[in-house]
């Protein structure tokens, strides 16, 4: 069974905590918020922390069974124990997942039997819900979905965050911010605090205000900068790229909104080629109303033979900049300028 966040939420209020989660889903600011207030929970005051937490990256070699063999130990002067598992990639098509069938036996087995005394949470950034290791995990786990935020949902963050800070915004700017920023929890709490810094001393945060300090990168939603890398327009794509990029822009960010935007496109294209309702496409792949015409002219000029490759070569400049390969700032934006060139020239 799959919970949202709210549930997770108000079960750990009540201080309940299971033995093993999994946290997943499109809102990753919240997912990994999420995770800290588990870790946090499990322990007392009174616990040895530094001897009973450790973390496993899942793009290492041999990682699950490291923190399978963690969790199987008992704690060292404290009540728990708590492995925290991340990178865990399970895609559609099996390019880069680094949970795969060759783990079953290994974690079934602890699914089957967790340890009484330690927490385990797998932090994933990529769940495929129709393969078989996801079902696995989902059926033996706490699993917990984080969906992106409504724009109502959105408001209601913002104007608690303002408040925490002791800054004021009206509805009219606070809309205004929301629709620059677009569903990134991350990215708004960070120009929060930009904002609420840049508005002393009365801390009054306005439309001027917002309009020179808060890129708008809604280019994102509209699938303008997509619409350009499947017409072949090269040279208008790298521009809207290095506007984005000089907006802000995490690399990684941008890639996984890249790769999340050509799977939506790749499954609507399946979806209209067996005849399906535009309606029923337009629900299953979560579009706005507005976004409707752009997106469906991008996905009928695309070929799917074109998105599956670009959605493999994303994943791959994701792993290359994640494991170094290009890593550093100005290497990961001449991973991410080469492979627009690539995907603009499809």
């Amino acid at each position: 069974m799959v919970f949202l966040r709210e549930d997770l939420r108000n079960q750990l209020k009540r201080h309940e905590i299971e033995q093993v989660y999994l946290l997943f889903g499109q809102e990753t600011f919240l997912r990994d918020l999420a995770a800290k207030t588990i870790v946090e929970r499990s322990f007392s005051k009174e616990d040895f922390r530094d001897f009973n937490e450790t973390s496993f990256s899942l793009n290492n070699a041999d990682a699950l069974q490291q923190a399978i063999a963690a969790a199987e130990q008992l704690p060292m002067m404290s009540s728990r124990r708590v492995v925290r598992i991340t990178d865990l990639r399970i895609s559609a098509t099996g390019f880069r997942d680094t949970i795969t069938e060759s783990h079953e036996a290994a974690l079934s087995a602890y699914l089957k039997n967790p340890s009484a005394s330690t927490v385990v949470i797998f932090v994933a950034d990529e769940l495929n819900g129709v393969r078989k290791m996801s079902k696995l995990l989902k059926e033996n786990t706490t699993a917990v979905e984080f969906k992106a935020l409504s724009d109502v949902e959105l408001t209601n963050w913002a104007r608690d965050k303002f408040a925490d800070v002791g800054a004021e915004i009206d509805k009219v700017v606070l809309d205004q911010l929301i629709a620059r920023i677009g569903p990134d929890v991350r990215r708004l709490t960070n120009e929060v605090n930009k904002l609420s810094t840049a508005a002393l001393p009365n801390k009054t945060i306005t439309s001027e205000l917002v309009e020179a300090l808060v890129p708008d990168s809604r280019e994102m939603n509209s699938f303008a900068f997509t619409d350009h890398l499947i017409a072949g327009r090269t040279s208008q794509a790298v521009s809207a790229l290095k506007k984005i990029l000089d907006d802000g822009a995490e690399p990684l960010m941008l890639l996984g909104s890249l790769s999340y935007t050509y799977r939506r496109l790749l499954m609507a294209k399946d979806m209209m080629a067996q005849g399906s309702d535009r309606r029923d496409v337009a629900s299953v792949v979560k579009l706005r109303y507005n976004d409707q015409e752009p997106f469906f002219s991008a996905a009928r000029r695309s070929k799917s033979s074109n998105l599956t490759k670009a959605i493999q070569r994303l994943a791959q400049t994701d792993l290359a900049i994640k494991t170094s390969v290009g890593g550093s700032t100005s290497g990961a934006r001449m991973q991410i300028e080469m492979l627009v060139c690539e995907l603009a020239g499809m």
